[in-house]
């Protein structure tokens, strides 16, 4: 399913890590926590550890409730892993938040027809900052955005599909959503948006021409 009312969209909604900035938790660890990662299994391990899967600690990272030091504490103490590394990998983390070209040129190309552009991610609050400032020309793309950490709300709770929608001004069937998590997917198509299981831009292109863009 790829349109929930089958309508052209007014706007385009996309996520951020996964879709239009690289993001690979496990080579984050990898890279981050040498001594610890010998192969897959353990970027895996690790990964799960400090992510949760956006949940627990992270996601509170991601709701702007809890701030870096707090965090490196509470994965310590859980994981059993070193503050020093937990540092090491939440200070890698926006700086392997590098933009996909396939999607930047995607991104050019819909905001040159005049689609309305939007962004919509579970991002804690230095993060965000960070990939503004270092990538305005990325963002310069966009006619506006909502980072969970600036609203206290994450995705995929309805009430961040709500207050992007308020942003927009449009309805739930104007807006179609990319974004490469399944329950966010999921809980936008229950809310009544089209939306689109990323997986790169070319899948993501031919999607959104299926539904008018």
């Amino acid at each position: 399913m790829i349109a929930a009312q089958g309508r052209r969209p007014l706007a385009v909604v996309f996520d951020l890590g996964g879709v239009v900035f690289d993001w690979r938790p496990r080579a984050v660890v990898a890279a981050a926590l040498p001594a610890r990662v010998a192969n897959e299994h353990d970027a895996a391990h690790w990964a799960r550890e400090i992510f949760q899967g956006y949940g627990g600690d992270w996601q509170h990272f991601d709701r702007g409730t809890v701030e870096p030091d707090e965090l490196v504490l509470r994965i310590a103490r859980r994981s059993g892993l070193h503050e020093h590394e937990v540092r090491a990998v939440i200070d890698a983390v926006p700086h392997a938040l590098k933009p996909l070209p396939q999607t930047v040129e995607m991104l050019r190309g819909l905001a040159a027809a005049g689609t309305r552009l939007h962004y919509l991610s579970n991002m804690p609050a230095p993060y965000a900052r960070h990939l503004v400032e270092t990538h305005a020309d990325v963002f310069a793309l966009f006619d506006g955005g909502v980072f969970s950490s600036h609203v206290k709300i994450v995705k995929p709770e309805p009430a961040l599909f709500e207050h992007a929608l308020a942003r927009i001004g449009a309805a739930p069937h104007e807006c179609v959503l990319l974004d490469d998590h399944a329950p966010n997917v999921e809980a936008a198509r229950a809310l009544g948006w089209q939306a689109v299981l990323f997986t790169d831009a070319a899948q993501a292109a031919d999607a959104l021409r299926r539904l008018g863009v």
